[in-house]
């Protein structure tokens, strides 16, 4: 159901975190390196060059991205599987396992942190970013238009994206034998474009529901929720501002 091209539209902004992310991971040159939810792989070659001597592997569940990850060379020390995130298991522990705005879409969030913690070497970092904008204006619309008549049946049991509080992953973390450090950042993110948050939408929280939907469906769904963003989010001259908070967590074994 993932779009590599409608994804990279805002290849700038969605990238950011990464290296936000990135720059706070403190870890003796690792043997081995995964990244959760790799997409098209383009961050994950950065964790190649960081550690040129670490073991890579690129995992995601969509086969149209990894085969967008793949249509570059690859280097020797990297690569890229379709996978659960959740049930991959890593040809040896990690000493480094990243996760950039993929887990949000797992559920569980409290036995996934156990899963991942399993997944680590004895001096294994756990570094993850999720969305945590559940309860912006975009994403508020788009559940009300999920819940229209026409479309709630056949949308009744997708499952919605989710982020456990700061506080809490820290508090699980720390239960599991992690120091933690954990904020949050609000971007604004100037859009451009025509119907700027409808297309961020489109490469994201979108994907699953058009994917159920079908085509016709799909189409009409956007149509209902195209003028409520419109309502929400005007467009300037400059762009569409665009509040978007995200969620950091770095663990490392205490």
């Amino acid at each position: 159901m993932w779009d590599p091209t409608q994804y990279s539209l805002f290849r700038d902004e969605r990238k950011r975190p990464f290296f936000e992310l990135l720059a706070r991971v403190e870890a003796a040159p690792p043997a081995h390196v995964a990244d959760l939810g790799c997409g098209t792989g383009d961050l994950t070659r950065v964790l190649v060059e960081r550690w040129p001597e670490a073991r890579v592997y690129g995992v995601d569940a969509s086969v149209a991205m990894v085969e967008a990850a793949r249509r570059r060379p690859v280097p020797p020390t990297l690569r890229f599987e379709v996978g659960d995130l959740a049930a991959w298991e890593p040809p040896a522990p990690l000493d480094v396992l990243v996760s950039n705005a993929a887990l949000h879409w797992l559920t569980d969030h409290e036995a996934l942190m156990e899963r991942l913690a399993r997944k680590l070497s004895a001096r294994g970092v756990l570094a993850f970013q999720v969305p945590a904008n559940f309860d912006a204006p975009s994403h508020r619309l788009v559940d009300e238009v999920r819940e229209l008549p026409r479309f709630a049946p056949a949308l009744a049991s997708l499952r919605k994206g989710r982020a456990a509080p700061l506080a809490t992953y820290e508090s699980w973390l720390a239960a599991l034998g992690f120091s933690v450090d954990a904020w949050d950042t609000t971007y604004l993110h100037l859009l451009p474009g025509e119907d700027a948050v409808l297309q961020w939408l489109s490469g994201t929280t979108l994907r699953p529901v058009l994917a159920a939907l079908g085509p016709e469906e799909g189409r009409a769904f956007v149509e209902a929720l195209r003028p409520r963003l419109r309502q929400a989010y005007p467009a300037h001259a400059r762009g569409t501002p665009f509040l978007f908070t995200r969620r950091f967590v770095v663990a490392r074994r205490a």
